[in-house]
């Protein structure tokens, strides 16, 4: 593929001005590091598993659940809603242990070839202990709601193994990011909320307080990595993340959920869809991310229109 001089141009523009942006990547971790050992949780003993759903309280909040203000919404119940709103943090909390599955696996291949005794590994280690917290504690949750867990499709399934096995590194911290922070910043609304169940809040808590720093130590890796990687690799990035992109936002909400609280599934799913609170909601979630990764020159060419054509990004 012949590339254009301009935009050859822009994009030595773009790497020299990253170079400038760079921080130590031992000092990043340090601090990181730092932070592990005063704030970690452990949330076998943190959160009060035992104390019942209060009767009358959301499992998350009514405006994230994903009908929330199309017609099929006004036309359900106070009680229908509640249940929905119970069947989607249970869809999330499976989205999220499949995601921090593949994250870890991530990690376990960036480390791979770095200095074991520097701190950088040592963070993505610790970094790796958290998820693995996570994710028992999300399946405990699910568990506590009584709820079968939502897997996403085998397809999606499928092409996550292919990408955990042989994605780049700017790939798979771009991957990392995606799954982080739209979730992350749902999650910062949920967790003072008072109409939320409290275990749901408690999850969300402790969740948000770690996942801020696997989000600072990914997007410093990631500015570094567009950085130094090759041509090829940028825009090999460019389009893996907009496939990505295109699988989260599919898999977000599973749509047995709407089966499984005795709506119709094509009639549900059809709304979502067209739903603008719904398309509004996804994009404030994904704007902090979408505005870095267009900063760091991952959002351009066919990689961009899969951003928009996902719904994540406006056009």
């Amino acid at each position: 593929m012949t590339i254009a001089p301009e935009q050859q141009a822009a994009e030595h523009r773009a790497v020299r001005d990253a170079l400038g942006l760079l921080k130590d990547r031992e000092q990043v971790a340090e601090r990181l590091l730092a932070s592990s050992r005063k704030h970690s949780f452990d949330p076998d003993t943190e959160l009060d598993w035992d104390a019942p759903f209060e009767d009358g309280l959301w499992h998350w909040p009514p405006e994230l659940v994903s009908l929330y203000d199309t017609p099929l919404w006004r036309r359900m119940s106070e009680e229908q809603r509640m249940e929905l709103s119970r069947h989607e943090a249970a869809s999330l909390a499976s989205l999220g242990i499949w995601f921090e599955v593949i994250l870890m696996q991530l990690l376990v291949r960036h480390i791979y070839d770095k200095k074991l005794t520097s701190s950088h590994v040592r963070y993505a280690l610790t970094e790796i202990a958290d998820e693995c917290r996570h994710s028992m504690m999300f399946a405990r949750l699910i568990n506590k709601s009584g709820i079968e867990p939502y897997p996403v499709t085998r397809l999606n399934h499928n092409l996550a193994r292919v990408l955990k096995s042989v994605s780049t590194t700017p790939g798979s911290f771009t991957a990392t990011l995606l799954g982080e922070e739209i979730l992350d910043w749902m999650q910062r609304l949920i967790f003072p909320d008072e109409r939320v169940q409290p275990l749901v809040r408690g999850v969300t808590r402790i969740h948000v307080i770690e996942e801020a720093r696997h989000v600072r130590y990914a997007r410093e890796e990631l500015r570094r990595q567009m950085v130094d990687c090759p041509r090829w690799e940028r825009q090999l990035t460019r389009l893996s993340s907009g496939e990505a992109a295109r699988v989260f936002s599919v898999s977000f909400v599973n749509p047995r959920v709407y089966s499984d609280v005795g709506l119709d599934r094509a009639e549900a799913v059809a709304q979502v869809k067209a739903s603008g609170h719904r398309r509004e909601i996804m994009q404030q979630g994904a704007k902090r991310l979408t505005d870095f990764l267009d900063e760091i020159g991952v959002l351009r060419g066919t990689g961009r229109r899969m951003w928009v054509s996902s719904g994540l990004l406006p056009a």
